[in-house]
């Protein structure tokens, strides 16, 4: 799997808005059949509903919140110590670099 964080969140939030519109949809014909059950059902489920969204929203934000200062931190290291941050960089090269090759020559 190549998922970046980002990717996974909105997957999450992909996944969530059709859960969403799916029992909105099951409510409304639940509803329909007028009895007075299914309308507390409706109203308990309704609540819920607006609460995870609410709860989704503020993952959501905290996420992105967390990206930025990740990213902000990321960039601060590489402006202090830019010798170290490209010696890092080719040493994982490297070591990627190494495992194909150890992988390739396997297959062969």
């Amino acid at each position: 799997m190549n998922e970046t964080p980002a990717t996974s969140t909105e997957k999450l939030a992909d996944d969530f808005h059709a859960v969403l519109t799916e029992t909105e949809e099951l409510l409304k014909s639940v509803a329909s059949l007028g009895n007075e059950k299914a309308g507390v059902l409706r109203a308990n489920v309704d609540q819920h509903l607006a609460s995870a969204g609410a709860q989704l929203g503020l993952i959501r934000e905290q996420s992105i919140a967390h990206a930025k200062a990740a990213a902000a931190t990321a960039e601060q290291y590489v402006q202090d110590n830019p010798w170290r941050a490209v010696g890092i960089v080719a040493l994982v090269g490297a070591v990627a670099g190494f495992v194909a090759g150890l992988l390739a020559s396997r297959r062969s």
